[in-house]
C-alpha cells in the first residue's frame, strides 16, 4: 500500500514527507493506522547525528492507533486500539527472561540496524529502494510493526493521549516508580522538563513525594512545573542541599547533557540515589567522586525506557491517568498536522514545546 510519511534521507538535514510503499506484515507483525504519534528528542538526536542510525530511516517512535491487519501466529485483533513502544521484546534473550525487555538484544540489534525485530524491512520508495525503520517509524499514516512493540488499551482513551504513553510516560513514571522506588515523604529533584521529566514529576508526587524540586532553564517549563506542584529551582548544588537538608533522595535527570547529570549526582544526600534516563552524546564521558560511592552509599543508576515492561506498566500507568493521579495531558502543548513536523522539530530544539504529537 501507499502511505505517507518522514524521511530522514541525509542526516542534519530536514524530513522529508513522500509518498511510501508499505508492504503487509509478516508473522508476528500488525498493520497499524497511526492516530497520533509524539515527537521526542530521541528523533531529534537521530536527525542531528548525535544518535547515529542508517539512512534513508522513517522516523517516530511513540504512537497510538489501530490495528488494521494482524500478521500470521499473532493474536491482535483488526479494531483493537494499540499503544507502540520502539523497543519489542523477543521474550527468549536473557533480559526479557529476567524481566528486563527493555535491554532485549534482538530488539537493540534490530533498532541499530534500522529493521523490524525479525530482521526485516517494510518500507520502501515508490521505485522500489528500501528504507529503515526507527524502532515503530510512526510519522507516518500507516506502519509494520512487530506485535512484540503493541500494548493493547481502553478505546475510550484519547489517541493523542495515549501517545504520549509509548515513550515519554514510560521513561519518566518508570524512572520513578521502577528504577527509583520513590515512597511517600520522599525528597525528589527531576533535571530537565521536557515530556520525559514532567512525566517524572508527576509521577513523583502521584507516588507521595514530600519535597518536590524542579530544574530547567526554560521559564515557560518552569511555570508548567510550578502548576503541577513542583518547587522550581536554578539547580544550584547548595540550595538544594539547604533547601532539603543536606541533599534530595532521589535525583532523577532526563536532560541528556553530562553537566546536568553530575549537578543531579551533587544534590542527593548520603545513601541517596541518582536516576539517568537521558542518552548523551555516545563520545561523552562522566567523572565523579569515586570515593562518594562508598564513603557515602551514594548509587548511580541508568534506566532505559523508565525499566518499564511495558505490557504491564502502560495499563498501570494508564490506570493512574484515569483516575486523576496521573494527569499526563499536561505534557501536551501543541497538536500539528504531519507537514508541520520540521516546524515542530525546531520548537522542540528551541525549548518551546514540551510534547507535540503529529494527529492523523
Amino acid at each position: 500500500m501507499e502511505v505517507r510519511g518522514a524521511v530522514l534521507r541525509e542526516v542534519g538535514k530536514p524530513l522529508e514527507i513522500e509518498t511510501l510503499t508499505l508492504a503487509p506484515p509478516g508473522p508476528g507483525e500488525l498493520l497499524v493506522r497511526v492516530r497520533a504519534a509524539g515527537l521526542c528528542h530521541s528523533d531529534l538526536s537521530v536527525i542531528d547525528g548525535s544518535r547515529p542510525r542508517p539512512v534513508p530511516m522513517v522516523l517516530g517512535h511513540e504512537a497510538a492507533g489501530e490495528v488494521v491487519e494482524a500478521g500470521p501466529g499473532s493474536d491482535f485483533q483488526p479494531g483493537e486500539h494499540v499503544v507502540l513502544t520502539f523497543v519489542p521484546s523477543c521474550g527468549d534473550c536473557a533480559p526479557c527472561t529476567a524481566g528486563r525487555p527493555a535491554l532485549c538484544g534482538p530488539a537493540a540489534a534490530a533498532n541499530r540496524e534500522g529493521t523490524l525485530l525479525g530482521g526485516d524491512v517494510r518500507w520502501s520508495s515508490p521505485v522500489g529502494n528500501p528504507l529503515h525503520h526507527l524502532g515503530v517509524s510512526a510519522f507516518a499514516s500507516h506502519v509494520v510493526v512487530s506485535d512484540r512493540s503493541a500494548v493493547r488499551i481502553d478505546k475510550a482513551l484519547p489517541f493523542e493521549i495515549a501517545a504520549l504513553f509509548g515513550c515519554a510516560v514510560l521513561t519518566g513514571a518508570g524512572a520513578v516508580f521502577n528504577a527509583a522506588d520513590v515512597r511517600p515523604g520522599d525528597s525528589v529533584a527531576v533535571f530537565g522538563l521536557g515530556g520525559v521529566g514532567l512525566s517524572a514529576l508527576l509521577a513523583a508526587k502521584a507516588a507521595g513525594a514530600g519535597t518536590l524540586l524542579a530544574v530547567d532553564p526554560v521559564e515557560s517549563k518552569r511555570e508548567l512545573a510550578r502548576s503541577l506542584g513542583a518547587t522550581v529551582l536554578t539547580g544550584d548544588v547548595a540550595e538544594i542541599r539547604e533547601r532539603t537538608g543536606g541533599g534530595v533522595d532521589y535525583a532523577v535527570d532526563t536532560t541528556g547533557v553530562v553537566a546536568a547529570l553530575s549537578q543531579a549526582y551533587e544534590t542527593t544526600r548520603p545513601g541517596g540515589t541518582t536516576v539517568t534516563v537521558g542518552l548523551p552524546d555516545p563520545s561523552a564521558g562522566l567523572t565523579l567522586p569515586a570515593q562518594s560511592l562508598v564513603a557515602e552509599e551514594k548509587t548511580l543508576r541508568g534506566s532505559y525506557l523508565g525499566s518499564c515492561v511495558p505490557r504491564r506498566d502502560v495499563p498501570r500507568f494508564i490506570a493512574l491517568y484515569q483516575a486523576g493521579l496521573l494527569p499526563v495531558e499536561a505534557l501536551l502543548t501543541h497538536s500539528i498536522a504531519l507537514d508541520e513536523i520540521n516546524a515542530g522539530f525546531a520548537r522542540l530544539r528551541d525549548g518551546g514545546a514540551v510534547r507535540q504529537v503529529i494527529a492523523f
